[in-house]
C-alpha cells in the first residue's frame, strides 16, 4: 500500500527573521479600523457649520490629503531604499531614519500629546454615551416631554475607576481581541448612526440645511464670533476623523512580500480611505439633511427612538472607548516607566514586584510604580475631562494637533529627504505648499477650538458635566 508523503511548506521568513502573513485585504481592514472612531459622530455637526458646499468639500479634501501623504509615508517604511532598505517598525523609527534628532523629539512630543488628548476625549465621549442611555430610557418610559436632563460627573468618575483597574492588568497590551472588539463596536455605532439619520431624513420628506451652514443672528442663529469659531473647529473635527498616519507604518509591518510592502500598502490605503470617505460623506451629509443647522455635536444624542437601538449604539460607544482608552494609554505608560526604571535602577519602587493572588491559581504581578503612577495618570485625565467636558472642542483641538505634524509635515519631509527631491524643483515647491497649507488649517482649527473652550468655560460650572 503506497502512502503519499505530504510535505509541509514552511512559512516564508522575511529578511529580519520574522514571518509576516498580511495581505492587501488584512491591511485594508486594519486601515479602516484605524480611521473609523468616535470622531465620526461629530461629522453631521461639522457639515452643519460649513453648509452644503464647503462641508462635503472639506470631507473629500481631508480624505485626499490623508491618502496622498499616506502614499508618501509607505515609501518610508524602508530606508534609504523603499523596496530593499532597512525596515522601520514604527512611525518614530521612520522619522529617526530619515530626519534628525530634533524632528524625533518633536514627533515624540506630538504623538504623546495626541495620545493623552485622545484619552481625555474618550473619557468625555464615554460619559456622554452613558448619559444618553439613561436619558433615552427616561424619555421612553416617562414621555418625551419629561425632564430627563442628566449630570455626568458620576459617570466620568465611574469610567475613570474602571480604567484604573484595567490599567493594572499586566498583559493587557498583549490582548489582541481588544482591537477586534473595538472594531466591531465602532462599526456598530457608526452604522446605527447612519441608519437612524437616514430614517429621520426619509421621515422628514425633505432635506434640511443651507448652502453656507449655520446662520448668523436672528431666530436659531448664532453670533458672528461663535459662527467663526465653530467653522474652524469643524475643520479640526474632520481632520481628527481621518487620523491614520500614526498607525500606517505599524500596519505596513504586518504585510508579507512580494510584492513589496509599499506597493501593497498603497493599495490598502486607497481601499481603506476610499471606503471610509464614502461612509463619512454619507453620514455627514445624511445627518445634516436630517437635522439641518440644528445637528447635535454627537449625532447619537439627537435620537430617542427606537430607544433600544439608540441604547445599543451608545453602549457600543462606551465599550469601544473602554478598550480604546487602554490602547492609547499603554504606550504612554511604557514610555515613562521605561525611563524611570533606567533612571533609578536600584529603587524598589520601580523594580520590586508584588503578587496579588487571584481565583483559579492565577496571580497579578505589579510594581508600586505601576500601581501609583498609572492610577495618578488615570485620575489626572479624569479631572481634566471633568474640567473640559466639551466633545466637539476637544475633537477639534486633537484634529488640529495631529493633522499638520503627523499627517502632512513628517510624511512630506521624510519623502523629500529619502527621494532626494531637488530643492526648488516644481515637485519640491508643490510639497512645501501642501505643508504650509496644512499648517495654516491646523492653526486655524486650533484657534477655533481653543476659543470655543474659553467661551464655554464662562457658561459652565466646573466639575459638572451635563447633557
Amino acid at each position: 500500500m503506497d502512502v503519499e508523503k505530504v510535505t509541509e511548506v514552511a512559512p516564508e521568513v522575511d529578511d529580519d527573521g520574522r514571518v509576516r502573513t498580511g495581505t492587501v485585504w488584512t491591511a485594508t481592514t486594519h486601515a479602516i479600523t484605524a480611521i473609523i472612531g468616535s470622531g465620526v459622530l461629530a461629522l453631521p455637526w461639522s457639515v452643519a457649520q460649513m453648509g452644503w458646499i464647503l462641508g462635503p468639500i472639506a470631507l473629500i479634501g481631508c480624505a485626499y490629503i490623508t491618502y496622498f501623504t499616506a502614499v508618501l509615508l509607505t515609501d518610508c517604511y524602508r530606508s534609504p531604499d523603499p523596496v530593499h532598505g532597512k525596515r522601520n517598525y514604527t512611525y518614530m523609527d521612520a522619522v529617526r531614519s530619515s530626519l534628525g534628532p530634533r524632528d524625533v523629539a518633536v514627533c515624540g512630543i506630538a504623538q504623546y500629546a495626541i495620545l493623552c488628548g485622545a484619552i481625555v476625549g474618550y473619557t468625555i465621549t464615554a460619559a456622554t454615551g452613558i448619559m444618553s442611555v439613561v436619558r433615552s430610557n427616561c424619555r421612553h418610559y416617562k414621555g418625551h416631554g419629561a425632564n430627563c436632563s442628566q449630570e455626568g460627573t458620576m459617570y466620568l468618575v465611574l469610567f475613570g475607576l474602571v480604567e484604573v483597574v484595567l490599567s493594572q492588568l499586566p498583559s493587557l497590551e498583549k490582548v489582541t481581541f481588544i482591537s477586534i472588539v473595538a472594531a466591531v463596536m465602532s462599526f456598530t455605532y457608526s452604522f446605527v448612526a447612519l441608519f437612524l439619520s437616514a430614517a429621520k431624513f426619509a421621515a422628514n420628506h425633505r432635506a434640511y440645511g443651507t448652502i453656507l451652514g449655520s446662520k448668523i443672528g436672528g431666530p436659531g442663529g448664532v453670533s458672528a464670533p461663535t459662527r467663526t469659531w465653530n467653522f474652524l473647529q469643524a475643520l479640526g473635527n474632520i481632520a481628527f476623523a481621518y487620523t491614520y498616519s500614526m498607525l500606517l507604518i505599524e500596519i505596513q509591518d504586518t504585510v508579507k512580500s512580494p510584492p513589496s510592502e509599499n506597493v501593497t500598502m498603497k493599495r490598502a490605503s486607497l481601499y481603506g480611505i476610499g471606503v471610509t470617505t464614502a461612509f463619512y460623506v454619507s453620514l455627514g451629509c445624511i445627518g445634516y439633511a436630517a437635522f439641518g443647522n440644528d445637528a447635535p455635536g454627537n449625532i447619537l444624542t439627537g435620537f430617542d427612538e427606537p430607544f433600544w437601538l439608540v441604547d445599543l449604539a451608545n453602549v457600543a460607544v462606551v465599550i469601544h472607548l473602554v478598550g480604546a482608552y487602554q490602547v492609547y494609554a499603554q504606550p504612554v505608560f511604557a514610555c515613562y516607566e521605561k525611563w524611570l526604571r533606567s533612571r533609578y535602577p536600584e529603587s524598589g519602587f520601580f523594580h520590586r514586584e508584588y503578587a496579588l493572588r487571584l481565583p483559579g491559581g492565577h496571580a497579578m504581578r505589579f510594581t508600586m510604580c505601576k500601581l501609583v503612577l498609572r492610577t495618578a495618570f488615570v485620575a489626572a485625565t479624569t479631572i481634566v475631562s471633568l474640567m473640559l467636558p466639551f466633545f466637539n472642542a476637544i475633537l477639534g483641538l486633537l484634529g488640529a494637533a495631529a493633522f499638520w505634524p503627523l499627517t502632512v509635515y513628517f510624511p512630506v519631509t521624510m519623502y523629500i529627504t529619502q527621494a532626494k527631491v531637488p530643492r526648488g524643483s516644481r515637485k519640491w515647491l508643490a510639497l512645501q505648499a501642501l505643508n504650509v497649507g496644512a499648517l495654516l488649517v491646523s492653526l486655524l482649527a486650533a484657534v477655533g477650538s481653543v476659543a470655543d473652550i474659553v467661551q464655554r468655560l464662562g457658561h459652565v460650572t466646573m466639575f459638572k458635566t451635563k447633557l
